[in-house]
């Protein structure tokens, strides 16, 4: 795991994997590529994005997140695509007998 001292100043997207015992753990993207990870104080996040799978906006300065925005509708996007891909996955192929 990283830390957040190690991502470069600049914009990310991050997405809140899990929330446990008042700490998150947040991974960071940028350009569609992992970047790093951090775990941190839950309070640290918007009130609305202390949830699995939320997507936020980031601003990092100094090894420090200085803006937190939450992405109500790239997180509603994700999750349809994600329960989407699920649902493909998991529809039963057509036996013999169904042809």
């Amino acid at each position: 795991m990283t830390g957040l001292d190690t991502l470069a100043d600049g914009e990310y997207t991050a997405v809140v994997d899990a929330v446990e015992d008042g700490l998150a753990t947040v991974f960071f993207e940028r350009d569609d590529e992992d970047i790093g990870d951090a775990v941190m104080e839950a309070t640290v996040l918007p009130e609305t994005g202390r949830h699995a799978d939320a997507i936020l906006s980031v601003t990092v300065a100094d090894g420090e997140v200085v803006e937190w925005s939450y992405d109500a509708e790239t997180t509603e996007t994700r999750r349809e695509a994600a329960q989407d891909r699920f649902d493909r996955l998991s529809s039963r192929p057509p036996s013999d007998e169904d042809s």
